[in-house]
C-alpha cells in the first residue's frame, strides 16, 4: 500500500528506502559459517563437466531482446555478434531444456498471443514457434517430468509436457502478484517463487501434491526478483529491486533470516563454477521498464561461506547490468544491460568489462554449453 502511493505520488525511491524500517539485518548462519557446507549442491556444475548431452553445441550467448523482438547470438571467443534473428513478441528469458538438448525462447507476448521459440544449441538456429498462455519465466520439474510456465498474468503455474508443452495441470497461485522467479529445494519437494508486485513476498509450493504451502512477507515492502538456493542447500537468497540487496530465507522453516546490501536495483543471480560466490546484478534503477540509460549499475560479490560481500563491480561509464550467466570455464559472467541495448562480459577475476551491442532491451539471457547434469530452468539453474 504504501509503496504503491509512493509511485503513484511520483516520490523518488531514495525516500521511499527513507520511509522504510531501518533496523539493520544481521546476515546470522542456521549453520556455522566458519565451516565449508555439508552440502555442495552445484559440485555437478564445475568447469568442465559437461554432460554428453551438450556434444556439438556451438559456444555461443543467445540474448532475447524483449522490444525488438528478437535474439542476439554472440560468439564467446571472439565476441562478435554472429546472428539475430526473429522470435515471438516480447522475449523474455531463453530457458536450457531439463534434459539440455534445446535452448527455448519465452516469449511472453501480452497475455494469449504468448510463445515458445525451440533453438537447437548445435545450429544456434531457431525451429517453430508453439504458442503459450503468457511464458514470462519457464522452469522444469526436478525430474524432468514436466516443464514449469511461470505465467504472471494470470498468477498461476502451468505444467506441460517437457517436449510438445501440451497443457497438463494447473497450479493456481492467485497470492502471488507477480509470480516469475523460483529455486528448488535439495531434495525437489518444494519450491520457492518470488512474488514482484503487491508488497512483494515468496511462495513456497508442494511440487508433489501440486498445491501452495505458504506465502512469506518480507520484514521490508519491496520487490523481490530472482531467487537462489545455497551450495549448502539451506538458505534461499532473494534479489529485492525495491530494497537495493539481498533477503536471506530458510527454506524448510520458511523464515526470513537476514539481509545483505548489494546496489541500486538489485536483480538477478548467477553463481561461480565453483559454488563458492554468489555474482548479484544492480540494475542501477528502481524502474521495472524504461529506466535510464548510463546508470549505476554493478556487480556485487558475495561470498557464500561467511555471507558477506567480497568485491564491487562497477560498470564503467554506467549501465543495467540484468540477468545471465557464466561461460563453461567460468572464466567471463556474461549479463545482459537492460537499458542500454548492450550485453556485458565481465571477467570474473579482474571484473574489467567488455560491452557489445545487441537488440533493445535485451533481458534473460543464456550461455551455452553450461556444465550439469540437468537444468532446472530460467536462464541455467543447472544441478
Amino acid at each position: 500500500m504504501i509503496r504503491a502511493f509512493l509511485r503513484h505520488a511520483g516520490l523518488a525511491p531514495v525516500l521511499l528506502l527513507a520511509l522504510l524500517p531501518t533496523e539493520v539485518f544481521a546476515g546470522s548462519c542456521p549453520e556455522d559459517c566458519s565451516q565449508p557446507p555439508p552440502v555442495n549442491i552445484y559440485s555437478h556444475t564445475a568447469a568442465g563437466d559437461l554432460s554428453p548431452a551438450t556434444a556439438g553445441a556451438l559456444p555461443r550467448v543467445y540474448v532475447p531482446n524483449r522490444s525488438s523482438n528478437s535474439v542476439s547470438v554472440i560468439d564467446t571467443v571472439t565476441l562478435k555478434v554472429v546472428d539475430r534473428f526473429g522470435v515471438g513478441s516480447k522475449p523474455q528469458h531463453v530457458v536450457p531444456s531439463w534434459d539440455l538438448t534445446t535452448l527455448w525462447v519465452a516469449n511472453n507476448g501480452t497475455g494469449k498471443n504468448g510463445s515458445l521459440t525451440p533453438v537447437d544449441p548445435k545450429t544456434g538456429k531457431p525451429g517453430q514457434q508453439i504458442p503459450v498462455d503468457d511464458p514470462y519465466n519457464m522452469y522444469f520439474m526436478p525430474d524432468g517430468s514436466s516443464a514449469i510456465i511461470v505465467d504472471e498474468a494470470l498468477r498461476q503455474l502451468d505444467l506441460r509436457d517437457p517436449q510438445t508443452m501440451a497443457l497438463k495441470s494447473v497450479i493456481a497461485t492467485p497470492d502471488c502478484a507477480g509470480i516469475n522467479h523460483a529455486d528448488f529445494s535439495v531434495d525437489g519437494s518444494y519450491a520457492i517463487f518470488t512474488c514482484e508486485y503487491g508488497d512483494g513476498g515468496l511462495l513456497k509450493v508442494d511440487l508433489k501434491n501440486r498445491k501452495v504451502l505458504g506465502r512469506l512477507d518480507l520484514s521490508r515492502m519491496g520487490m523481490p526478483q530472482d531467487i537462489r538456493l545455497s551450495p549448502g542447500g539451506k538458505v534461499f537468497y532473494v534479489a529485492d529491486m525495491m530494497n537495493d540487496g539481498v533477503f536471506l530465507v530458510d527454506g524448510d522453516s520458511f523464515k526470513e533470516i537476514g539481509f545483505i546490501a548489494t546496489g541500486i536495483g538489485t536483480h538477478g543471480f548467477v553463481v561461480s563454477r565453483d559454488g563458492k560466490r554468489l555474482y548479484v546484478s544492480n540494475r542501477g534503477s528502481h524502474k521495472m521498464e524504461q529506466g535510464r540509460a548510463k546508470g549505476p549499475g554493478s556487480v556485487t560479490v558475495i561470498d557464500f561461506a561467511t555471507r558477506s560481500v567480497v568485491a564491487q563491480w562497477p560498470v564503467p561509464g554506467g549501465g543495467s547490468p540484468d540477468m545471465g550467466n557464466v561461460s563453461a570455464d567460468g572464466r567471463q559472467l556474461w549479463l545482459s544491460g537492460r537499458f542500454d541495448s548492450e550485453v556485458y562480459m565481465f571477467d570474473t577475476t579482474s571484473g574489467a568489462v567488455t560491452r557489445i551491442p545487441v537488440g533493445a532491451e535485451p533481458h534473460g539471457l543464456t550461455v551455452w554449453p553450461q556444465p550439469g547434469r540437468y537444468s532446472q530452468g530460467h536462464t541455467g539453474n543447472m544441478r
